[in-house]
């Protein structure tokens, strides 16, 4: 029995890296192409919950 190939959902750092080439998981590069998790958005360069929350990698993959 081989491993599943389940397609894992790219997870977007919490933070921008401002790199010239914006990296694939970048949130605003996610933001722009619409593949961000629900529930969240960019302010400031930095990953934000839509309610306010806090944002933790365990909660975020949990919602990709």
């Amino acid at each position: 029995m081989g491993k599943s190939k389940n397609k894992v959902a790219k997870l977007p750092k919490t933070k921008c890296c401002e790199s010239r080439k914006k990296c694939g998981r970048c949130p605003l590069r996610m933001l722009k192409e619409g593949t961000l998790p629900a529930g969240y958005t960019v302010k400031r360069r930095k990953l934000v919950r839509l309610d306010g929350g806090k944002v933790s990698k365990k909660k975020l993959a949990k919602a990709a």
